[in-house]
């Protein structure tokens, strides 16, 4: 990507002559370059997750998490500079605690999403601050049932039954959409999004990776969990046996 119109891209407020407002663009490629997040929307919950890139040997696994709880109900997963998915997780959990002290009542899913998209875009209108170099992925469990939201560093956001950002999101979208959400279970979509998470990883050029899995569904209660050990070595064992009998089929 190249700044076409030296100095439109030296304040987030400066649109260059054909429209665009490169900052936003410079963010949203600092997303491209994370590891690939996906989330999917089941029938009976919804489904993060994420390949985090490892960025040295002596990284202790499970540290940096990029998926967080915001709420019982509502987590989120982000692709992009950690430090500033860090500081969106804090301003989400702050939106949803104020909401609950306001009504007494968990923060439906869409309106965390209006809220945080909100706040990320006033991020995008004055020349002292600039976007936000991440894209989240929020989802949960409310009196809608399960919902699922992307938020891009543009602070716009879009309902979706499957989506994906990231470095892989190419191969990965192409994959959700072979879903069918409608059948799908939360068991089961822990199989196909770490199916899909594998399929998006370049061995050639990407570094090892630590696969993040977290599932809010009616087995849940309805609540932000990690996925377990048990159930991650099943859906690691699905994705291998998939893997194997294509390359079985090539040869």
């Amino acid at each position: 990507m190249t700044s076409i119109g030296t100095g439109y891209d030296y304040a987030v407020s400066t649109y260059s002559p054909d429209g665009r407002v490169f900052q936003i663009e410079y963010a949203s490629k600092a997303v491209d370059n994370s590891g690939t997040a996906i989330g999917i929307r089941a029938k009976d919950g919804v489904v993060f997750a994420v390949e985090k890139l490892a960025q040295s040997k002596l990284q202790v696994p499970g540290t940096n998490q990029r998926i967080q709880g915001v709420e019982r109900h509502l987590g989120m997963a982000t692709s992009g500079l950690l430090s500033d998915a860090k500081q969106l997780v804090t301003r989400a959990r702050s939106d949803a605690l104020n909401y609950r002290n306001s009504y007494s009542a968990s923060i439906p899913v869409k309106t965390m999403a209006e809220q945080l998209g909100m706040f990320m875009h006033a991020y995008t209108i004055y020349s002292g601050a600039r976007p936000y170099g991440c894209s989240v992925v929020l989802g949960g469990m409310d009196d809608e049932g399960p919902q699922l939201y992307m938020i891009d560093p543009s602070g716009s956001y879009w309902g979706y039954r499957g989506c994906a950002s990231g470095k892989g999101k190419q191969v990965a979208r192409t994959e959700l959409e072979k879903l069918k959400f409608d059948e799908l279970s939360a068991r089961q979509a822990i199989k196909e999004a770490t199916r899909i998470i594998y399929s998006a990883h370049d061995e050639a050029k990407d570094k090892e990776f630590e696969l993040e899995l977290v599932w809010i569904s009616a087995e849940t209660n309805g609540r932000f969990e990690r996925v377990s050990k048990e159930m991650v070595a099943e859906a690691e064992a699905y994705t291998q046996a998939l893997l194997n009998a294509e390359m079985d089929d090539d040869e």
